[in-house]
C-alpha cells in the first residue's frame, strides 16, 4: 500500500502543468542534441547546470532527466537514415540501422528503435520504483566507515568500466580527487590548494569545471572534425515485418536486461550497454555474419540496453547518493545547487520530489515515442545546419551561464581554463567522466573518512569490523584482481571494440 501511495503522490507531482512542461522541454531538447552530432547530453547538462539557480527543484530536475533519456532517442533517428550518430551510445546503432535503411527498411528500423527504447525505459522506470525503498532502508543503517568504503567502490568500478585505458582512467579519477580538494577544510578551517585566490576559498563550483570540461571542449574537438552527412533516405511504411518482429523481441528483452545491469554499475551507462548488447547479440546469432549489413538485432538490442541503462543509471544517485557515470554526477551537482544533499535522505525528506521524479520518467519515455516518429522529417531537417553557426552560439551561452552563477568572471575564466584542459584530455585520448566522478566524489569520501576515524578514535579497524564496509572492501580488491586479468581486459575491449 506505501508503495501505490507513493506512486499515487508522485504521479500528482508530475501531472502539474508546470512539471509537464519541463518533462516536455527536457525530452525536445535531448531529442534535439540526440539528432546534432557532437553536443550529447553530458555537455549539454553541464551548459543548462546555472538555468536551475532560478528553477523549482523538481521541475529542473525532470527536466535534466528528459534531457538525458531523450539524447538516447534522438541518436537513433540519424543514425538509422543518415548513417550518423548523434550521441555516443547510437554509434552501434549506425552498423545495422543505416544498412536497414538502405535495403528500404528505414520505417521498420526507426519503430523497433523507439518501442524498444520505450519498453527499456519502462522496465528501467519499474526497476527503480521497485528497488528505490530498499536499497534507502539499507543505506539508512550505513555508517561513516560504510560510505567511505562505498565510495571507493564505486571509484574503483568507474576505472574498470571505462573504456580505454586503466592506467588513464586511474590517472583522472586520481586527478579529479585532488581538484576536490581546492578550498577550506572543514575541520580546520584552512585553505588549500587555493594560492591566495579569493574566490578559491569555497572550492571549485562545480558547472563551471562541467561546462568548460565537456560544453568547451566538445566544441573544439567537434571543430576539428569533419562531419560528412550523407544524404537523408525517405521513410515509407512504419510497420515491422512479422520476421523482424519475430528477431527484435528477444533483442530487445536481452538488450533491456543487459542495459539495466550496466546502468547501476558505476562507470557503466548507455554506452557501456549499447557496446557490450551489440555484442552479446553478435556471439548468441546464427548468423553472425548478418551483422553490418542489416541484422534488426542490431538495432533492437542496443537501443533496449541504452535506455534501460539510462533509466536504472539513477537508482544508485537517488537511493545512495552515488553517481554511476558523468550524467549522474551532473545530477548529483544540480541537487547541491538546489541545496538537496543526494542520498537517502531524499526519499524521507523530500517524497514529492523523489516519486514525483520517478513517475515523470514513464511520462516522459511515452512522450518521446510520440515526439519521435511523427517528427522524424524535422529532426532531420536540423542536420542541415552548419557546425560552425552551433558552435558560437553554444560557446555564448556557456559564458553567459558562468557569469550568471554569481555575476563573476572568474567563473567565466574557469570555463576557460577547464576547457583549454578538457581538450588536452581529449588529445591524450583520457575520458572526462572518471574525473567528474572523483571531483563528486573526493569531497564526500574525505568526510566519511574523517567522520569515521573520529568515532573510532583513530583506529583504521573500523573499516573491517563493521560488517557492511568489511563486504564493500572485499568487493572492491576483487575488482583490483579481476581488473589485472587478462580475460576481463580482453572483454573490456571487446564491448567497445565497434566505437573506433
Amino acid at each position: 500500500m506505501d508503495l501505490l501511495h507513493n506512486l499515487a503522490l508522485g504521479l500528482g507531482v508530475a501531472v502539474s502543468l508546470q512539471n509537464l512542461t519541463y518533462a516536455l522541454l527536457g525530452c525536445m531538447v535531448g531529442t534535439l542534441i540526440g539528432v546534432l552530432p557532437g553536443i550529447g547530453p553530458v555537455a549539454t547538462i553541464a551548459m543548462l547546470l546555472p538555468i536551475t539557480f532560478h528553477l523549482p527543484p523538481t521541475a529542473s530536475l525532470i527536466m535534466l532527466a528528459g534531457i538525458y533519456y531523450g539524447a538516447q532517442y534522438g541518436g537513433s533517428t540519424t543514425s538509422i537514415l543518415v548513417n550518423l550518430p548523434g550521441e555516443a551510445s547510437s554509434v552501434v546503432t549506425c552498423l545495422d540501422g543505416y544498412q536497414m535503411a538502405r535495403n528500404g527498411r528505414a520505417g521498420a528500423a526507426l519503430s523497433i528503435s523507439a518501442v524498444g527504447s520505450f519498453f527499456a525505459g519502462t522496465v528501467g522506470t519499474i526497476l527503480i520504483v521497485l528497488f528505490a525503498e530498499p536499497l534507502t532502508l539499507m543505506a539508512q543503517k550505513f555508517g561513516p566507515a560504510d560510505y567511505c568504503s562505498l565510495m571507493a567502490l564505486g571509484l574503483i568500478a568507474a576505472i574498470v568500466l571505462a573504456s580505454g585505458s586503466v592506467t588513464k582512467a586511474i590517472a583522472m579519477v586520481f586527478l579529479g580527487l585532488l581538484f576536490g580538494l581546492v578550498g577550506t577544510d572543514v575541520n580546520t578551517g584552512a585553505q588549500r590548494y587555493t594560492f591566495d585566490i579569493p574566490e578559491l576559498s569555497d572550492g571549485i563550483d562545480f558547472a563551471p569545471i562541467a561546462m568548460g570540461l565537456f560544453g568547451i571542449a566538445e566544441i573544439v574537438v567537434n571543430l576539428e572534425r569533419h562531419l560528412t552527412r550523407t544524404g537523408a533516405i525517405k521513410v515509407s511504411s512504419l510497420w515491422p515485418t512479422r520476421d523482424e518482429m519475430r528477431r527484435a523481441i528477444p533483442a530487445v528483452l536481452r538488450g533491456t536486461t543487459l542495459g539495466s545491469i550496466l546502468g547501476v554499475l558505476p562507470g557503466g551507462g548507455p554506452t557501456l550497454g549499447a557496446f557490450s548488447a551489440y555484442t552479446l547479440e553478435k556471439k548468441l546469432s546464427k548468423t553472425p555474419q548478418m551483422f553490418g549489413k542489416g541484422a534488426v538485432e542490431g538495432v533492437a538490442a542496443p537501443e533496449a540496453a541504452n535506455n534501460a541503462a539510462a533509466q536504472t543509471s539513477f537508482i544508485p544517485m537517488l537511493t545512495l547518493g552515488i553517481p554511476s557515470n558523468a550524467v549522474m554526477a551532473l545530477m548529483v551537482g544540480a541537487m547541491i545547487i538546489q541545496g538537496i544533499q543526494p542520498g537517502p535522505e531524499v526519499m524521507t525528506k523530500k517524497p514529492d520530489l523523489f516519486w514525483g521524479m520517478i513517475v515523470s520518467m514513464w511520462i516522459g519515455n511515452a512522450m518521446l515515442v510520440i515526439i519521435n516518429l511523427p517528427m522524424i522529417g524535422m529532426w532531420v531537417k536540423l542536420l542541415t545546419v552548419p557546425y560552425r553557426f552551433l558552435a558560437p552560439a553554444i560557446l555564448l551561452f556557456c559564458c553567459i551561464g558562468a557569469y550568471s552563477l554569481q555575476n563573476s568572471t572568474f567563473h567565466v575564466m574557469q570555463v576557460a581554463v577547464f576547457g583549454v584542459l578538457g581538450y588536452i584530455f581529449v588529445r591524450l585520448g583520457c575520458e572526462g567522466a572518471p574525473f567528474l566522478l572523483g571531483l563528486v566524489l573526493g569531497p564526500q569520501m574525505e568526510e566519511y573518512f574523517r567522520r569515521a576515524m573520529l568515532l573510532s578514535r583513530g583506529d583504521p579497524m573500523v573499516f573491517l569490523e563493521r560488517p557492511i564496509s568489511l563486504g564493500l572492501l572485499i568487493a572492491t580488491a576483487a575488482l583490483l584482481v579481476l581488473m589485472a586479468l587478462p580475460s576481463v581486459k580482453k572483454a573490456r575491449e571487446e564491448a567497445f571494440q565497434e566505437e573506433g
